[in-house]
Formats: C-alpha cells, structure tokens, sequence
C-alpha cells in the first residue's frame, strides 16, 4: 500500500513537470511561430482599432497569467507566483526580447494607458476586499505573542532594508531628491508581508485554524496596517510642497479617518442591519460598498495619497460578522481575481526589466545581497521575536517562514514607489524579483521546519466565541 501510494505521488509529481515543460514548450513555440510567419501581417492590421486592439491584450493576459498560475499550482506553489511569473512573462524580460515586433503591436502606449487604468480600478477593488477582511480580533487573545512578532518582524527587516538602501542608492533611487523618503520607502518595502497569499498558504497547509497560523495572520494584518499608515506619510513627503504641504495632507488623512470611524462606519452598520431584513441584499449593498470604496479612493488621490489607502481605508470601516457581506466580497472576487487583477500583474510584468540585471555582474550581486537582506532580517525578526515571547522552536521557524511570504503587497508598494518616483525601473525589478522569490519559497521552508513526528491534525484549534473554529 505504502508502495503503490509513494508510486502515485512519483507519477503525479512527473506530471506536473511534464505540465510545466508543455506549457513552456507551447508558449515558446507560439512565438517563434509569431516571429516566423507573422511579421507580414503588421503590415495589414498595423492600424487596427484601439479598442479591439485592448481587448486582444486583455484575452492574452487572462490566459496567460491564469495559465502559468494553474501550472504553478500543480507543483504545489501559491497561483499568484505564477500570474505574477505570466505578468512578467509578458514585458521585455521574455515576451520584448523574444519577439519585438509582436510586443510592439501587442501593447503600444495607447493600450497600455487603458490597462492601466482597468489595472487601478481591480487594485483599488482587491484593497477594498483586504479592508473587509482584515481581521486583528485575535491580537487580544495572543498580544504577547503578536506584538512581539509585529516588533521583530517588520523592525529589523525595516533597519536592514533602510541600511543596504544607503549603501546602493545611486543605482536604486527615482528621480526624488528626498533620499530620507527613499530610505523609508525601501526599509518599508521590505519590510512588507503579504496578507491575503499568507492566508491561502495557511488554508493549504491546514494550518488557517491551528494557533500557528493565527498569530501569523494577526501579526501579518497589524505590520500591514503600519505599513500604510507609514506609506500614506511617505507620499506626502515626496509633494513639491515641502513640511507645509506634508502636514497638510496628514491632516487630512487624519480628519478622513476621523470621518471613517465617527460617522461612515456607525451608517454602514445602520445600512447592513436594515438592508439585511430583505432577501436581495446583497444587490442592494454591492452597488454601494464598491462605490464607496472607489470614492473614498478618489479623494485619498485627490489629497496626494495613492487611491488604495482610501479603497483599504473605506473597506476597513465595513462591518465584520455580516453574512451579506461576505457575499458581497465572493461576488466581487471572481470578476477581481479572475479579470482585474492579472491586468495589475501585466503592468508589473511590462515594467520589470531581468535584462537591468543581466547588463551587469554587480546588478545581479546587487539583488543577491537585497533578497538575502530581505530573507534573512524577517526570518531573523520573526523567529527571534517568536522565542523571546515564549513560542516553541519549531513554532518560531515556521512563523519566521510564514512571515517571509511578500506576495501582491510588495508589488503594489514597489508600484507606488516607481509610479511616485521614489525608486528607479532596476530598484522596482529587484522588489519585484523578491516578492516573487520569497513567496514562492514559504510553502517549502514551512514543510522543511515541520518536525516529521508533529502531526498537524492534532494541534489545537483556535475557536471563536461562537464555538466554530476558524
């Protein structure tokens, strides 16, 4: 039995493979195919409708990001590392250097403005679910243990990030001649853990309700809410305006906050318990959520902030434990997910360069010595803070593993800092090569800290005060 059943993994794992190595195949030869026999027929449609031209590029994102994601989960990786992979995919780094031409008439400037623009409205959609659940109930429960972990695991990474920044900031600084907001920027961007593939990689290694996982996701969701506490003042910073222009605006965000806590969340909590009485809800409140986010993400634009601090601002005041809303966000997920989201990580993928680092020896020593930096301070911070707040070893290792997963959140940091000029095009590749990296590293480094004689079915589960375990 043992026999047959190690067989079955054998085969199925050679069938992941050959998966992977199909695919690879297809997709090469479908641009040497390109490259051979098409170039002729730019001439004839060189001139083709922006529009069908949009949504040419549009059906070629989605199935490719979606693609290379199913196939990276075959091999047992989080799907966002391979529609990250396929975003990359997509720019010069492949698809530019492969086949020129075809890129060219793929993704000329005007389409690119308007995936841009779709790209914006599913991050501000994707902020605005993260608000809604995001869930820090349990810090009560396990504060010693998450404050330390929050301490250690964003502080460290955040000094070690700040230093290596100091060291490179000729080759990895944008255009701002603030170099205090780029040193803040770049300790912050790596010191970023990425809530929502932090929390499907709990869900697949069934640890989602095992304390572990608790004290992961918790810590995870109070270092992100820092993060753009601290985002939202850097982005002030780098106005024309100088100290005037930076009070300014936090005080405005202050006084939208202010807004958020005394007034929009006491009316939606008035809205839900009214529209709950009715049996189409749902279609009544998804209308206005999802304006209200998108409003709430005008205005933060409008005052200097990127619009996702207000989408996560709006989505944060949403009440939690409504079952309405939890359809809401399911019916915003799959047209998010499945759509708006690959068309972020096509963007990320058109602006992220691997030949920036194949120019030169010392821009690959350079993203060696980041990504090293950014491993080890946050395993490091993690799992130090972990042993000191009285968590097991094994506990500690697996936690500091856990936190190391960057995932979507740094793409989106990363993306603020190059759109706000805080970092140039090779700084944003190395970010991006280090969430992408880092992500797809948690899943092994958990299995390796994974004592064989822990069984993982019999940790105890944390259950709600409802008594359902979570």
């Amino acid at each position: 039995m043992n026999e047959a059943a190690t067989s079955y993994r054998g085969l199925g794992g050679s069938r992941r493979l050959l998966a992977l190595i199909g695919g690879a195949l297809i997709l090469t030869g479908l641009v040497v195919a390109g490259r051979l026999f098409l170039p002729q027929a730019f001439v004839g449609v060189a001139h083709i409708d922006p529009l069908a031209r949009f949504l040419i590029a549009l059906a070629l994102i989605v199935l490719l990001c979606h693609l290379m994601g199913g196939l990276l989960r075959k091999l047992g990786q989080p799907g966002v590392v391979g529609e990250i992979l396929g975003g990359i995919v997509l720019g010069p780094s492949v698809f530019g250097a492969l086949w020129p031409d075809g890129r060219a008439w793929m993704f000329p400037p005007e389409v690119v403005a308007a995936l841009e623009m779709a790209a914006q409205l599913g991050l501000v959609t994707f902020m605005f679910m993260l608000g809604c659940e995001l869930h820090v109930h349990h810090a009560r429960v396990h504060r010693k243990a998450v404050g330390f972990v929050v301490v250690g695991g964003i502080g460290l990474p955040f000094a070690g990030g700040m230093a290596i920044a100091a060291l490179v900031q000729p080759m990895l600084a944008g255009p701002v001649p603030h170099s205090v907001i780029y040193l803040l920027f770049f300790g912050l961007a790596v010191s970023i853990t990425a809530v929502p593939v932090l929390a499907r990689i709990l869900v697949d290694l069934r640890l989602d309700g095992k304390e572990l996982g608790v004290v992961a996701l918790t810590s995870a969701a109070i270092g992100d809410g820092i993060a753009w506490l601290a985002l939202t003042v850097i982005l002030a910073a780098t106005g024309s305006g100088g100290t005037g222009q930076i009070m300014t605006t936090v005080f405005v965000a202050a006084l939208l906050t202010a807004f958020v806590v005394l007034l929009v969340r006491p009316a939606l909590t008035w809205v839900l318990r009214y529209a709950s009485r009715y049996q189409a809800a749902d279609q009544l409140l998804l209308p206005l959520l999802l304006s209200g986010a998108i409003a709430f993400a005008a205005v933060t634009h409008l005052i200097g902030m990127h619009p996702v601090i207000g989408a996560f601002l709006f989505g944060l005041a949403v009440p939690r434990g409504s079952a309405v809303v939890t359809q809401i966000i399911r019916q915003l997920h799959g047209f998010t997910v499945l759509v708006l989201l690959p068309l972020f990580f096509a963007g990320v993928g058109l602006s992220t360069s691997i030949g920036l680092l194949g120019d030169s020896p010392v821009h690959w020593l350079l993203f060696g010595v980041v990504l090293l930096v950014a491993i080890v301070t946050k395993f490091v911070g993690t799992a130090g803070a972990s042993r000191l707040a009285g968590m097991p070893s094994s506990d500690a290792l697996r936690l500091g593993a856990l936190m190391n997963c960057r995932g979507v959140t740094e793409l989106v940091v990363a993306t603020i800092g190059l759109q706000s000029q805080i970092i140039n095009t090779l700084g944003f590749t190395v970010l991006v090569l280090v969430a992408l990296i880092t992500t797809a590293t948690t899943g092994p480094l958990i299995k390796l800290f994974t004592p064989r004689r822990a069984n993982l079915q019999n940790e105890p589960s944390v259950r709600e005060p409802d008594g359902l375990v979570r």
